[in-house]
């Protein structure tokens, strides 16, 4: 993979037709809103997820481009498998023999709901119950309190005695800092947005600044967020049934833009490309992801979204060769002189580009 030698500053243009772009959960889901202008915001998190999406959608999870944090991930997982892979040991193993027949049969019951990280194995006519190293032993300890009027006392007792004996290890500055290398090549997210990767419950594998950040993406002008009445001709529960005599409806709301274009900066590093592996492929889906994003995303509750704008300004150096705002500046979104009232499309706005005068920074239109 070919090393990132320049820096990028990039301006990107969306937007979302009778759709959420991001809602609210502190907000009853409503879109997010400028308080003091009434302009409509996306955050940098809800672009990276469908940057996230789209790559997974694209390379199946398949390292070097895994994503590390993923729709139901357990992060954890990941970095223990890291320390496997480099032959590095997280702990010792806790093994207890069992020769007692009675226990032999009520482990080995047990055992098809033993959560992870807890085994139990018959060998001959004798059984080993093992906790590995890193076990998660607050799950098992609720797991037992679960499950306490189905495990005898001496079941209990071996358990209790084999999680006591499991002892994580804690890896060294040298054994961190090589999971963190390896957590870099194997996850696409990690290498391009960073991720904080010192997790208590698992081996530590540092922080990772990453070389590609975005901003809040802001709308153009302020926006209105409409509140919609709908009704699922269904209910839950035969209760609920009962008390509407067979109406059987259930009453919702939802919360839908008429109409928003929206705005977003971006910027990668390519020192910081350089300490985490971020290549110039890896650049190259990015963009394609920029692009495609929302092709792969569609609900009803976000209605028509689009990528309107891909507008790349390339340094010649890795320090850049002009300032970030003085290079955004030359990209400007105003209303067209035949638009009148709200906007409810993208062509109620001109995109001007100024590409004059640019030095050794070159303008790239991957769109618009």
């Amino acid at each position: 993979m070919g090393n990132l030698n320049k820096r990028y500053d990039f301006v990107l243009l969306f937007d979302v037709k009778d759709g959420n772009p991001n809602g609210d959960p502190d907000a009853a889901n409503l879109p997010r809103i400028d308080a003091e202008t009434g302009t409509g915001l996306v955050t940098d998190v809800c672009l990276k997820r469908k940057v996230r999406n789209f790559i997974q959608l694209v390379n199946k999870c398949e390292r070097p481009y895994d994503i590390y944090i993923k729709e139901k991930a357990v992060l954890g997982q990941a970095h223990f498998q890291a320390f496997k892979d480099l032959n590095i040991s997280t702990g010792e193993i806790s093994k207890k023999y069992i020769s007692d027949p009675l226990l032999i049969e009520n482990l080995s019951e047990l055992s098809l709901s033993f959560p992870e990280g807890l085994r139990f194995e018959e060998e001959d006519e004798n059984g080993i119950l093992i906790v590995d190293s890193d076990a998660d032993k607050k799950v098992i300890k609720e797991w037992i309190k679960e499950n306490k009027d189905s495990i005898s006392k001496e079941a209990k007792k071996i358990i209790d005695d084999a999680v006591k004996d499991a002892k994580p290890r804690k890896p060294t500055a040298e054994e961190t800092n090589k999971g963190k290398e390896k957590m870099c090549q194997d996850f696409y997210d990690i290498r391009t947005f960073g991720a904080v990767m010192s997790l208590k419950s698992a081996p530590n594998c540092g922080q990772v600044r990453g070389p590609v950040q975005l901003t809040f993406a802001r709308s153009i002008e302020p926006i209105v967020a409409l509140e919609h009445s709908i009704t699922r001709m269904a209910v839950a529960t035969e209760a609920e049934a009962e008390k509407q005599s067979g109406d059987n409806r259930t009453m919702g709301r939802k919360y839908t833009v008429p109409y928003g274009l929206y705005r977003a900066h971006g910027f990668v590093s390519a020192h910081l490309a350089n300490q985490t592996g971020f290549s110039e492929e890896d650049l190259n889906l990015f963009w394609d992801s920029l692009l495609n994003m929302f092709e792969h995303d569609r609900s009803a509750a976000r209605g028509m979204m689009a990528t309107r704008g891909l507008y790349v300004f390339e340094h010649s150096t890795a320090l850049g060769n002009a300032p970030a705002y003085s290079l955004f500046d030359r990209i400007t979104v105003k209303r067209t002189e035949e638009s009148n009232g709200p906007a409810r499309s993208f062509e109620d706005y001109v995109v001007n580009v100024n590409s004059d005068n640019l030095g050794e920074v070159k303008l790239i239109r991957k769109l618009g």
